[in-house]
């Protein structure tokens, strides 16, 4: 693997640096990704309330109206 040098990361322009990093990003699996213990019971706990949170919500079209 061709790795980048500091040099050349130093080269790349904000925007082509943020693209890298999406793409780094996108490229991992879930199960890729570590989470810390706090992090893994806050996704548990949202996870869990999401179809009441849902109900709750407004649309996009009623936030709009309501300006």
């Amino acid at each position: 693997m061709d790795v980048l040098t500091h040099d050349e990361l130093a080269r790349l322009t904000p925007q082509e640096r943020l693209a890298l990093i999406s793409q780094l990003w996108d490229s991992l699996e879930d199960n890729q990704l570590p989470l810390s213990a706090a992090q893994q019971t806050e996704l548990d706990r949202r996870l869990a309330t999401l179809d009441q949170d849902r109900r709750a919500g407004i649309t996009w079209e009623a936030l709009k109206a309501e300006q």
